[in-house]
């Protein structure tokens, strides 16, 4: 495997120096992205909060800082990217308003019918089954609780899809595919937004 190869693939599960590398770079990189895709969350005002895929964890913070009264739980698959956003959010994690922990999207530990808000920040590329994910996601959410998945990708633009071909177990979602398998994992109401000057795609669902 090449050394651009071995980087970008680092986007599936951050480890070692590359790793550490690669999540020290998510946090600004995604920034814009991340607060375009938050901007749609315009009504609801969550008590709890869980971030599936938190990478290096600016994206928690981000929500707390929007929701003050919140709680988060944070989740990403990565021992390196757990740490970063351990870092990240320190002061919130004191306060005892955020926890981050390693985890499985594909088979989340936590708390059925809990949070109010799931997100999911550049991260759906690498999930196992997007139908079994969420429903994994739709179990862990309240009645009439909240969905959110940005993507970078609409699932056609030329760049994204060729890291699909480099990075194993890459797939870019159309909005077609990411709402029926919503529906399919028990969603209700589906709703997208595709950005008017990029690629970037938001997807709300509703339990």
């Amino acid at each position: 495997m090449g050394l651009y190869k071995k980087f970008v693939s680092q986007t599936r599960k951050p480890e070692g120096l590359m790793g550490k590398m690669m999540v020290g770079g998510m946090n600004g990189g995604h920034a814009k992205l991340a607060d375009w895709g938050i901007s749609h969350l315009k009504t609801i005002v969550p008590q709890e909060i869980v971030e599936i895929g938190c990478g290096g964890g600016r994206n928690a913070g981000e929500l707390l800082k929007r929701y003050p009264s919140a709680k988060l739980t944070a989740v990403d698959y990565s021992e390196i990217s757990v740490e970063k956003a351990i870092g990240y959010n320190a002061d919130a994690i004191k306060s005892g308003r955020c926890r981050v922990m390693q985890g499985d999207v594909s088979a989340l530990a936590l708390p059925e019918e809990t949070y109010d808000l799931a997100t999911a920040f550049e991260t759906i590329y690498f999930w196992p089954g997007l139908d079994r994910c969420f429903a994994q996601v739709a179990k862990v959410l309240k009645p009439g609780g909240v969905f959110m998945i940005v993507n970078e990708s609409d699932g056609m633009d030329r760049t994204s899809l060729k890291y699909e071909k480099i990075i194993d177990g890459m797939k870019c979602h159309t909005v077609e595919e990411i709402e029926s398998a919503l529906k399919n994992a028990g969603f209700g109401k589906v709703r997208a937004d595709h950005h008017k000057n990029k690629p970037w795609i938001t997807v709300i669902a509703k339990k």
